[in-house]
């Protein structure tokens, strides 16, 4: 095994090794959901809309063009949680977590597999950090199972113990993966004033969208607190950032609505739907209300949050948090005069610089052609800001619809599952597949100016 993956290992990169796996777990997953005994009894499933549901549950995204609890047995909801948790945590984590089980070694090749899904700069310390991946994704989940399990008991929602675990257990996994699945048949509208399923859920999919290494972080803080733990400048600006796209969302949802939707609700009603809908776009998928109710300006809100995501090494897709922040970091620090560019008192990386303007155009540029591939397919008989707004939710693998998933034409749902697909792998991934194992060149051309602007 060790001697046929180093010989691999040098033919294909291992970029190009981990997007083949995720594409291998979409392949496998739709057998599995094609298979009758992942169906409800009177229920089936074509090709083509196995595909579609794998590739969304692989890629945590939960747009559906199918209805999850009446059309999937209990297998196939079974096997709708382990694709969440593939593509939530990552197709390496679960395989070296097997691997440890059975009492591997971790080689150098499999450890740069582990780099490469992890979205890590450096090899030290994985093994490490898979381990408190996996435990941290197993006691979150399980405590938001536990949670809602005890609630929807005690509050009537459901009758019995089972019926309320059951139903608990594929929420809680839902959310912190941020797939956006459900069971309920509404998504959440169903707990569109049940504050508490609400604030459970928000805390689920901020947890599973903030990133794991700001989660690993602040287990080390509170472990070490004593000692004067420093957070990371990666922390501060995720943490930072994050707290300001939902806040500065909800706000900006509340602005956009307050005479409009908004105008004949009371003020917990107008917080909460301002609050969920805007953690929601971190990737999470799940809506309490008919998004179609709000008007143009917060639907391309909405879309805009959406774009950009959640945070690296997450769960969620987008340009990310961060590409967002050095971004706008870069804009304010170039309109000073100044040739770097600082943030508490240090220097930002002018590799990370050009990464981040990499990532957005090459992003920019992905959505605009979808945009229009899908507009093509469906020859506009829906309306544009609708398509941009499910473009944007498969990019930034939310799964948010205004409605319009299960209307598709063949073509279209082929543009949306490689932009799910591409939302998953991260957009610095779809770029490293084109290159190869060759050696840099030790040469340099000379420099010429051009005239920019």
């Amino acid at each position: 095994m060790k001697f046929r993956l180093k010989t691999y290992s040098n033919r294909i990169t291992p970029t190009q090794f981990i997007v083949l796996g995720y594409l291998a777990a979409v392949i496998l997953s739709t057998i599995i959901l094609r298979l009758p005994i992942s169906w409800q009894t009177g229920a089936s499933l074509s090709w083509m809309d196995a595909l579609f549901t794998a590739t969304s549950a692989v890629s945590v995204t939960g747009l559906t063009v199918v209805n999850t609890g009446e059309t999937f047995s209990e297998f196939g909801k079974i096997a709708l949680l382990c694709m969440f948790q593939i593509g939530g945590i990552g197709i390496m984590t679960l395989g070296v977590f097997l691997w440890m089980i059975l009492g591997r070694n971790i080689s150098l090749s499999y450890r740069k597999l582990i780099m490469v899904d992890q979205n890590r700069n450096n090899l030290s310390g994985l093994v490490q950090l898979l381990k408190l991946v996996f435990i941290l994704t197993l006691i979150i989940e399980s405590v938001g199972a536990l949670i809602l399990t005890v609630y929807f008991k005690l509050a009537g929602v459901y009758d019995d113990w089972l019926t309320s675990f059951v139903h608990s257990v594929f929420h809680s996994i839902s959310a912190f993966t941020n797939a956006g699945f459900d069971i309920y048949g509404d998504s959440l509208a169903t707990f569109a004033s049940d504050y508490m399923v609400q604030i459970v859920t928000m805390l689920l999919v901020l947890l599973g969208a903030i990133g794991f290494p700001v989660l690993i972080e602040l287990y080390q803080y509170i472990k070490n607190k004593k000692n004067n733990y420093r957070f990371s400048l990666y922390t501060k600006i995720t943490g930072i950032m994050f707290l300001a796209l939902i806040v500065g969302g909800a706000a900006g949802i509340w602005l956009l609505e307050k005479n409009l939707y908004f105008a004949s609700l009371n003020w917990h009603e107008k917080l909460f739907y301002s609050l969920f809908n805007s953690v929601s776009t971190r990737s999470a998928g799940f809506y309490t209300m008919d998004l179609n109710d709000f008007s143009n300006p917060t639907q391309m809100l909405l879309a805009t949050l959406m774009f950009i995501g959640a945070s690296p090494s997450s769960v969620g897709g987008g340009i990310r948090t961060t590409t967002f922040a050095v971004i706008l970091l870069t804009l304010v620090n170039y309109a000073a005069g100044r040739s770097e560019v600082r943030v508490f008192r240090r220097t930002v990386k002018q590799e990370d610089i050009i990464k981040s303007f990499v990532v957005f155009t090459a992003a920019t540029m992905i959505v605009i052609v979808s945009t229009v591939l899908l507009s093509y397919t469906e020859h506009s008989h829906l309306p544009l800001i609708s398509i941009i707004f499910e473009i944007c939710s498969a990019f930034g693998t939310s799964g948010l619809s205004m409605g319009i998933t299960g209307e598709l034409s063949s073509e279209g749902k082929w543009v949306l599952m490689i932009i799910m697909f591409i939302g998953r792998i991260g957009v610095l991934s779809l770029l490293f597949i084109f290159r190869t194992n060759k050696r840099k060149q030790n040469f340099h051309y000379p420099k010429e100016d051009i005239i920019i602007g």
